[in-house]
Parts: C-alpha cells; structure tokens; sequence
C-alpha cells in the first residue's frame, strides 16, 4: 500500500511546536486518525466530521498503530528547527521547508495559502512517515502554519 498525504493549515504563531502540539490535540479528541476513521478528506476544518477520540492518549495511539500509523498528524511528535539535510531518520518530525527551495516551488518567499494548496511540487520533498510546515502569509504578514505530511504506509 502506498503513503496517504495529509495536510492542515492552522492559525500562525512563532512557536511552531505549540502549533503542532494544539494541531495534535485537536486532531485526536475529534477522532481523525486511524482507526477511527481511516481514511480522511484533506484539507480538514472545524467543520469536518469528528467522531471523538477512542483511544486514552496519543500515546496510546500511537502504541497500537498499525505499520500505516495514524495517516494524521498525530504521527508527528515534534518540529525539527531546521530542513532535513537526509542524514538520520526523518520520521515522527515535522521540517520547515528550506528557504532556498521557496523561491523555486512557491516563486516567492512568502507563500499564500492559495500557492501551497496547488503546488504538487512540495510532496516530493517529504519523506514517509515525516511531514513539513511553512509559514502561511496574507498581504504580506504571517497568516497561517501549513502542515502536511505523508503516512508510513
């Protein structure tokens, strides 16, 4: 079976681990993960049907996951500070984009939410099981954090 893309925008702020963390939790009390509902309808809103945890915790989750894993961001526990350079694992992490390749995928530092929803170039750039954010702009000013991510399988 092949990885399954997941993607999230959420509103900015500069801690962009507080951001994943409250994506997380969001995510698994609304019960979009697998089991619960294995396969999802990205991007996801608040209006997105929400069936409630079935688990105690993430960890929980996360312990008795099969090989495909949550196929949601509760597959990333933490955000790397910097790209992944393709030296040690990439998984359960989440990398920000590299600033030299924005200019080429997006044509602009400062992407729109509209510029990373069409581009299908990004997904080439993130491996299994890991997942990449960037900072989402509105006239300018920072708007929103894109997280998006591909399953283990």
């Amino acid at each position: 079976m092949g990885a399954h893309p997941y993607w999230y925008f959420v509103p900015y702020e500069a801690d962009f681990d507080a951001a994943l963390q409250k994506l997380r939790l969001r995510e698994f009390q609304a019960g979009r993960y697998n089991p619960v509902t294995p396969f999802q309808t990205f991007p996801i809103d608040l209006s997105a049907p929400a069936p409630g945890a079935k688990h105690a915790s993430i960890e929980q989750v996360m312990e008795q996951a099969d090989e495909a894993g949550t196929r949601s961001i509760l597959d990333i526990a933490q955000v790397a500070p910097a790209p992944f350079d393709e030296s040690g694992m990439p998984f359960f992490t989440a990398f920000p984009l590299d600033p030299s390749g924005m200019e080429e995928l997006f044509g602009t530092s400062k992407p729109t939410r509209e510029q990373v929803q069409i581009n299908q170039r990004m997904w080439d750039r993130i491996e299994r099981g890991s997942a990449v954010y960037t900072v989402i702009f509105d006239r300018g000013e920072p708007h929103e954090i894109f997280f998006g991510g591909y399953s283990f399988d």
